[in-house]
């Protein structure tokens, strides 16, 4: 062991012992109240860690990850250190993690068949660089796509044939915005 870490048992054992001989001396007589409030402050505890291991899954309840503000769509950076708009599509929310260095507009599998998109008959033409590397892409076409109060008639995407969890929102639908990012927000404002 390190230094370090042999000072930290030390002194964590001496805090334990005088914590420890403190709850006898104070609770002499009375250990069934000891433990029920000893059990107590272990299940808030644990509710507490509970709680924060659980905050991303419940936090778009209590704090959306977007919102519109005046003539702007604002969104707050997620604690993987992305952004994402949910944009609704011919009546189906669908996340798409925000990436200015896509060119396209790229469905994951799992949303395309969300969006009724039969992925087994399309032509799989193009490719696409990723991080996973080349994977194969389809072009469909979106209709009735909508951020907040803006709304286009159909937006040109892509379907990729490869291992992808989410869906991309690239430059094809970006450039129609000006994008401003400051800290842990963007700010989209529609362009004229």
């Amino acid at each position: 062991m390190e230094g370090d870490t042999v000072a930290r048992g030390v002194y964590l054992a001496i805090l334990l012992v005088v914590l420890g001989g403190w709850a006898l001396v104070e609770y002499r007589g009375r250990m069934g109240f000891a433990l029920r409030a000893a059990s107590a402050w272990l299940l808030i505890f644990v509710g507490g860690l509970a709680a924060w291991g659980m905050w991303h899954d419940i936090r778009p309840r209590f704090a959306p990850a977007q919102q519109t503000e005046g003539a702007a769509m604002i969104a707050h950076r997620a604690p993987d250190g992305h952004f994402y708009l949910v944009l609704n599509i011919a009546g189906q929310d669908i996340e798409f993690m925000v990436d200015t260095g896509a060119s396209n507009v790229v469905l994951g599998s799992r949303d395309a068949a969300r969006l009724g998109i039969v992925t087994e008959g399309l032509a799989y033409l193009g490719s696409a660089q990723t991080a996973n590397g080349t994977v194969r892409t389809a072009r469909v076409s979106l209709s009735d796509v909508r951020l907040g109060n803006w709304q286009d008639a159909s937006l040109p995407a892509y379907v990729t044939d490869g291992e992808m969890e989410g869906s991309l929102l690239g430059m094809d639908y970006l450039h129609l915005y000006r994008l401003e990012i400051d800290g842990a927000q963007m700010r989209l404002i529609r362009r004229d």
